[in-house]
């Protein structure tokens, strides 16, 4: 049944071996990424991925395993990211933001070891990992005030957002997942304009990378919210920027290797990869 929609239960069901490296990037528990390595020769192109979960607490890196691993039996390097989220102990504003930072900027001390090409690497999230994919490739543009600067981040060649949720406006002011915005942000956009410049996509755009946004069809909770940054970056001028509509998908298939939509994300991994380097 193409209408019946995979759930975070099924996710977390499906059996996954351990990554090849689990590395800190930091001193605290939850600073921490999976490195999975393609079982070709490097130098590998990387993704760094980010999970999704709304930024609480509650929903940690195990449930990304099976499309990590999917990922690097493409043909991927793949770089997933633990970060202190919304109810962990120094989550929310700026340390959620900052493991993000640290842990792809990161790769450039993991690439001699493990044959990590730095010249190709794409940032892929799925909902809100979306939103931080987004970030990385915008961390040039980030006020050289704002607690969240950093001279020379990593750059990324392109941006895959999966379902993303980059409107942090709109996700705040409508009170998602018990006003989890707010309490990422430290406040409202009104209370905190400063933060939500150096941290929403939606004022960051035009983004200086390509960007494929998959959006489900039938993901009438989270898709809304992928549109609306696509919108928000065309008006803005972006012409890297591209959505994608994944028929008879939902929230949760593009992290499900063995759903239909699966070969839609290799698919537009690779056309991301394949684009000529900055």
């Amino acid at each position: 049944d193409a209408q019946r929609l995979i759930t975070p239960a099924e996710l977390s069901s499906i059996s996954v071996g351990p990554p090849d490296h689990r590395i800190p990037y930091g001193p605290g528990p939850l600073q921490f990424g999976n490195l999975r390595l393609p079982r070709t020769a490097g130098p590998h192109a990387v993704v760094v991925f980010i999970h999704g979960g709304c930024w609480l607490s509650q929903y940690d890196i195990a449930h990304a395993a099976a499309a990590e691993q999917a990922m690097a039996d493409a043909g991927y390097a793949v770089w997933s990211l633990e970060y202190r989220r919304v109810g962990n102990e120094g989550g929310g504003w700026p340390g959620t933001f900052r493991d993000i930072a640290n842990g792809a900027d990161y790769l450039r001390t993991l690439a001699p070891q493990y044959a990590l090409d730095l010249a190709r690497v794409v940032a892929a999230g799925h909902s809100a990992g979306g939103q931080f994919a987004l970030w990385l490739a915008a961390r040039g543009k980030i006020a050289t005030e704002s607690e969240l600067f950093v001279k020379n981040p990593l750059a990324v060649r392109g941006v895959l957002g999966l379902a993303p949720a980059p409107d942090l406006e709109g996700l705040q002011a409508s009170g998602t997942c018990g006003q989890v915005i707010e309490k990422l942000m430290g406040g409202s956009p009104a209370e905190r304009p400063e933060r939500y410049r150096a941290a929403s996509p939606m004022q960051l755009a035009p983004i200086a990378s390509p960007q494929i946004l998959m959006v489900g069809a039938l993901d009438q909770s989270w898709g809304p919210i992928g549109r609306a940054y696509y919108s928000r970056a065309r008006a803005a001028g972006d012409t890297l920027v591209r959505l994608v509509e994944a028929p008879g998908s939902g929230h949760f298939e593009f992290i499900a290797p063995a759903s239909s939509t699966w070969p839609l994300v290799i698919e537009s991994l690779r056309t991301l990869f394949a684009r000529p380097g900055r």
